[in-house]
């Protein structure tokens, strides 16, 4: 257990006085300038941080306090952004307007093109046979081809005898309708048979007034040629052909010591020129009334494109394309050239395609060639199909020239014939 002592007496050394005096005088001398910074700061103003006081009063102002609008500059306020808020809603609704007006009219636009589509027209269309032509036994292959491909006909007394015309549903605004509500179409048949033909020689040689720019009749004539000319008197803006039903005996190949048929000749042609000059009438001369129905279901395909080809603004004509077609073909005096023109030749028949004509041509560079192929064959069966295994090039599959092609190609370079149809 320790012991606790305490002295006496306490002895104060020099040192402590010496520490003691130093203490002293620092301290008067820290008072002093405490005393001198208190003095300082009573002469200068204190200021917060951030904001600023005035000298006279010595108030403090704040930076965030703003001036107080009054009531008028409020509602005037208000009504800035109130017509501001309406000035973009009314942009919005007039674009949204704008859009739909754009879809209306985009959606009646393809309306309008679907409409006038090839599919939709041929549906519109009716086909107006006259009566007389019910007479031949042959029209019955022509009304069953109709109804085989559901498209409308319609047997009448009206209009041209002998004649098939089409009208059409009026489509679109400014076309003359008659009074059902029909559009008729410029294009008329007139089929006649090979003894209505000679007639209509005859009546043109004994009973029209050619000097005439019409045509124009001699009082008491009574055939078709009268009947033609009296519906072109009547009726304007159409374009007749006339198909003549029956082997064409006379045409081409009369005998030269025959006087009768030389003059007949001569008359047929006098008339086929009188009717394209004066009346723009085409004469086709056809087998059958298969060969009829075939031309009837092409001029209604054609009529059926019309409308479309119209619309598209396309009057271009389908053979009149830019480029190279365009331009010809140049022959040189070396005959450089000629190759391409046997090429062309050959591409001009119905459904031969560029590839076809070229498969042709590089096998026979020459029609001369293809002549002598011909006559070194021994039948003339075996000529017809000497280019139905011709490779065409250019495809992904391999395809042959054909029969169909060879035969016609055959027709081309060995017919007689002027009036034969190669296709």
């Amino acid at each position: 257990m320790s012991v606790l002592k305490r002295a006496h007496t306490w002895e104060i050394s020099d040192s402590e006085n010496e520490s003691t005096e130093n203490k002293s005088a620092s301290l008067s001398v820290n008072l002093d300038r405490d005393t001198n910074s208190v003095c300082v700061a009573d002469k200068t103003s204190i200021s917060p941080p951030g904001g600023s006081s005035d000298e006279r009063t010595g108030e403090v102002k704040s930076p965030g306090r703003r001036k107080r609008r009054t009531r008028e500059e409020l509602q005037e306020d208000r009504q800035k952004r109130k017509a501001a808020g309406e000035k973009r809603r009314e942009e919005r609704e007039r674009s949204k307007e704008q859009k739909l007006q754009e879809q209306r009219k985009r959606k009646e636009a393809a309306e309008r093109t679907n409409l006038l589509k090839p599919e939709n027209i041929i549906k519109s269309l009716t086909i107006h046979i006259h009566e007389v032509l019910l007479q031949d036994v042959g029209c019955d292959v022509l009304l069953k081809t109709l109804d085989g491909l559901s498209w409308r006909s319609r047997i009448e007394d009206q209009g041209l005898h002998n004649s098939v015309r089409w009208t059409r549903q009026a489509l679109q605004q400014g076309e003359e309708e008659d009074e059902n509500g029909a559009v008729e179409e410029d294009q008329v048949l007139m089929v006649i048979s090979q003894n209505d033909f000679h007639d209509i020689v005859t009546s043109h040689n004994k009973n029209t007034n050619q000097l005439a720019p019409t045509g124009e009749m001699i009082k008491g004539a009574e055939s078709l040629f009268q009947r033609l000319s009296e519906y072109f008197n009547r009726v304007s803006g159409k374009v007749v052909t006339i198909l003549v039903t029956g082997q064409h005996e006379r045409g081409g190949s009369w005998d030269e010591d025959d006087v009768d048929s030389h003059f007949y000749h001569l008359e047929t042609e006098e008339l086929l020129v009188h009717l394209q000059l004066y009346w723009n009438v085409a004469v086709h001369f056809l087998f059958g009334w298969e060969e009829v129905t075939d031309h009837v279901i092409a001029v209604t395909k054609a009529l059926s494109k019309r409308p479309y080809k119209a619309l598209c603004g396309d009057p271009e004509l389908g053979f009149c394309m830019d480029g190279s077609w365009s331009g010809g073909v140049r022959v040189d005096r070396d005959g450089r050239g000629l190759a391409q023109v046997w090429t062309r030749q050959i591409q001009q028949l119905n459904r031969v395609s560029v590839p076809t004509a070229k498969a042709v041509t590089t096998a026979y560079p020459s029609a001369s060639l293809l002549l002598q192929a011909y006559e070194e064959l021994p039948s003339e069966e075996e000529s017809r199909r000497l280019l139905a295994d011709l490779i065409v090039g250019g495809g992904v599959k391999e395809r042959r020239v054909g029969p169909d092609v060879s035969g016609r190609i055959h027709r081309l370079l060995t017919s007689q014939n002027p009036h034969l149809l190669l296709d």
